[in-house]
């Protein structure tokens, strides 16, 4: 049983962005055994996507297409699959009755194009049961076209609450899949990418891919076969070959956690924390003491989100609030150094920001975080600039504060600021 991938994008074949969906579902399809046996990139162009489709069919049972499912003038996919494979488009009532929805809800202006996401070739099956996603199957004969969003997060979603479990329905590989997952934190998806050209060339029995978790990017190394001795060894060359490529970006292994990681590290050395939260709001203190035993290395932690709050129980000089503000390298410094005091741990980490979306300035705009380490007679601090929701902005504070701590413990250098 035969799998591949169709990614459609002008902007894609133009070298303006960088194809990233086709890895991501090459990865999750390899991890459940199943071998993709072509990825192809193609333009919004009607004769070479429509003899795309039609030679797939051709050659394989699962074929998986991404990108060009919008409202846009630009969004041709679902007309060009009409006419290439003979499927007069359809409104899809229960579709429209939706979008329309959707946009009462939120207050959204109707535009006419929105329309256009309704009108389905005949036989389509929508892949999200909520209609919240674009995207349908066809079958054709003997194989089955997933059309999926373009969108990265969508696709993903679809890829793995759908569309694999419907290949899976259908199909079940002979050979057992065997994983290990690295987790990686500090390097973005395009990064990991570059480092990982030709290195499936090298290691040709091992299949690689990858899954964001946020803040985080998994790596998943995938070898497929019975004898165990052997599936064991090329699993740890090909660890030992990423780690050597990422080094301490790599923080942990399979289900381990970053906050289980630096409690480790503490509970080995018999070191105690104390944390001195701000924007973060005690998430880091939440995540440390998720892990049972944490009693043995975490004293305590302090929500100190006003100023007054910084003044009165860490003694941040009110000095320093006044003259460089509460979201400032000054202030993260003390407030680092005022928990270790206070506490008398042997380690004070502390974080003070602007997670949004009020509250951001010119100098300082939301995402703006301070960290600060204080430990050995020494402090430490930086400054960062995170982007997204801010739920997200919290996160991803959280998990670079705590890498701080096992970076340190581990002698690594802290991924630079801003």
């Amino acid at each position: 049983m035969l799998t591949e991938i169709i990614i459609i994008g002008n902007e894609l074949i133009s070298g303006k962005t960088r194809d990233l969906n086709g890895w991501y579902a090459s990865g999750c399809l390899l991890s459940y055994g199943l071998e993709v046996s072509e990825i192809r990139t193609v333009g919004d162009n009607y004769d070479t996507l429509s003899s795309v489709l039609r030679a797939a069919i051709k050659r394989s049972n699962f074929i998986i297409v991404t990108g060009g499912l919008g409202p846009t003038e630009d969004d041709l996919t679902t007309e060009i699959v009409s006419k290439a494979l003979d499927r007069p488009l359809l409104l899809d009532q229960t579709v429209l009755e939706h979008i329309k929805d959707y946009t009462k809800k939120f207050s959204l202006p109707w535009s006419p194009s929105l329309e256009k996401l309704a009108w389905l070739p005949r036989e389509a099956k929508i892949l999200d049961p909520k209609r919240e996603m674009c995207g349908f199957s066809l079958s054709e004969g003997d194989s089955i076209f997933y059309f999926l969003p373009g969108v990265p997060e969508q696709m993903r979603e679809l890829i793995n609450s759908a569309v694999i479990p419907d290949i899976l329905r259908r199909y079940r590989p002979t050979a057992v899949p065997h994983h290990r997952i690295l987790k990686v934190y500090g390097m973005s998806e395009s990064s990991i990418a570059d480092i990982f050209k030709g290195l499936s060339d090298e290691l040709k029995k091992v299949m690689f891919g990858f899954y964001p978790s946020f803040p985080e990017n998994h790596i998943t190394i995938t070898v497929r076969g019975k004898k165990d001795a052997e599936i064991e060894r090329e699993l740890n060359r090909a660890e030992e070959k990423i780690r050597n490529l990422l080094g301490p970006y790599i923080f942990a292994s399979d289900g381990k956690t970053m906050e289980a990681i630096v409690g480790e590290l503490l509970k080995g050395r018999k070191m105690m924390i104390s944390v001195a939260e701000s924007c973060t709001g005690g998430l880091i203190g939440h995540r440390l003491t998720s892990i049972s035993g944490s009693s043995l290395y975490f004293e305590r932690g302090v929500i100190v989100y006003s100023n007054r709050s910084k003044v009165e129980m860490l003694g941040v000089r009110q000095q320093t609030i006044d003259s460089y503000g509460a979201v400032s390298d000054q202030t993260v410094r003390e407030m680092a150094e005022g928990t270790k005091r206070i506490a008398k741990t042997d380690m004070g980490l502390a974080v003070t920001g602007t997670a949004g979306p009020l509250g951001g300035t010119k100098d300082k705009p939301v995402g703006t975080v301070f960290i600060g380490l204080s430990v050995d007679g020494k402090i430490f601090s930086g400054q960062y600039r995170f982007s997204g929701e801010r739920a997200n902005i919290k996160l991803n504070t959280s998990e670079m504060a705590l890498d701080w701590v096992r970076r340190y413990l581990n002698g690594y250098p802290f991924i630079p600021g801003i």
